[in-house]
């Protein structure tokens, strides 16, 4: 264990996020409620004091793992909601209990979200995406099974392209789709019908925060008329930003762009390689969420009444 008494389980979790083999926002706050149900189960605390230092600094492991994915401290806010009270068995069960609460409103609010978003996708639709986004993948199925016949435009989505697990999940739906490079979507935006991203948060502003190229994507699909909406659960909407919270723009590794020897062969380059860009409201029609459909400006007030005028942060004062 960690001198914290972090369990080997959570840590091999918290590896899993940070090197993003556990991805999208609905399996890294699955995985974040289930880490801390674990510790809390696990823990060899006597005490409800030790079991809370333990919950905290078990929660401040997980919140480093990526910083701009906010459904995971949402995850983090919803299972450690309550830590007070002296009886540790009361305190352990209380948690392993919000947790399973937590993983089970996951699984019906993606399929909500579904039923919300296939409404916007008529019969025949071309939608564009942006990445792999299993918000966005829920519309779309839905879509499907209500009989709507669609195709598809799928950017690969550099340096990771993970528009690749859209593109291969899309044809298990038995959707035609088109692959294309990021630079090219706009010569494409005249053959699409709507755009369809997800989001990894949406600001208390209506700004949402995406994989790298959304926010050109839909400035290019506003040019062009194209319709863009925004797939996105609750566990997205970032209540740090009630009160203007800068939402922390992950910055990946350069290898993921440029390789060692092509690095040096060009000569003294600087690499940059953000994760994330930040759209702003006035480019996009609306935001999905399993609540229903909002205009991006109005989430505010979602925000506010999901998670209150000043939302916790469990994994802070360990």
């Amino acid at each position: 264990m960690d001198a914290g008494g972090v369990r080997p389980a959570v840590r091999e979790i918290a590896e899993e996020i940070e090197s993003m083999e556990t991805r999208g926002a609905a399996a890294i706050a699955e995985a974040a409620a289930t880490a801390v149900a674990i510790q809390a189960r696990e823990s060899d605390a006597e005490s409800a004091e030790a079991l809370r230092v333990e919950l905290r600094t078990t929660a401040s492991r997980l919140h480093d793992t990526r910083p701009t994915a906010v459904s995971l401290p949402n995850a983090l806010r919803f299972v450690l909601a309550e830590l007070a009270g002296d009886d540790v068995e009361a305190l352990r069960e209380d948690v392993i209990e919000r947790s399973r609460t937590f993983r089970e409103r996951l699984d019906t609010a993606q399929a909500d979200l579904g039923r919300v978003g296939a409404g916007r996708l008529r019969d025949g639709d071309t939608v564009m995406t942006h990445c792999h986004s299993t918000d966005v993948m829920a519309c779309v199925e839905a879509a499907v099974e209500s009989g709507k016949s669609l195709s598809a435009i799928v950017t690969e989505t550099r340096p990771r392209n993970q528009g690749h697990i859209t593109a291969r999940e899309l044809r298990a739906l038995d959707v035609p789709v088109t692959l294309v490079v990021d630079g090219a979507a706009r010569r494409y935006l005249n053959d699409v019908d709507h755009v369809l991203v997800g989001a990894d948060s949406v600001a208390a502003d209506g700004s949402v925060i995406n994989k790298i190229g959304t926010s050109g994507l839909a400035v290019n699909a506003r040019d062009r008329g194209t319709p863009i909406t925004v797939a996105a659960g609750t566990i997205k909407l970032d209540p740090a930003t009630l009160y203007g919270g800068a939402v922390d723009i992950e910055m990946r590794e350069e290898s993921e762009v440029i390789d060692p020897d092509t690095r040096g062969e060009i000569g003294d380059i600087a690499v940059e390689n953000p994760a994330f860009d930040v759209t702003p409201p006035r480019y996009l029609d609306a935001i999905v969420t399993e609540r229903g459909q909002f205009p991006p400006e109005s989430v505010v007030t979602l925000i506010r009444e999901l998670y209150g005028e000043q939302p916790a942060a469990p994994w802070e004062s360990v």
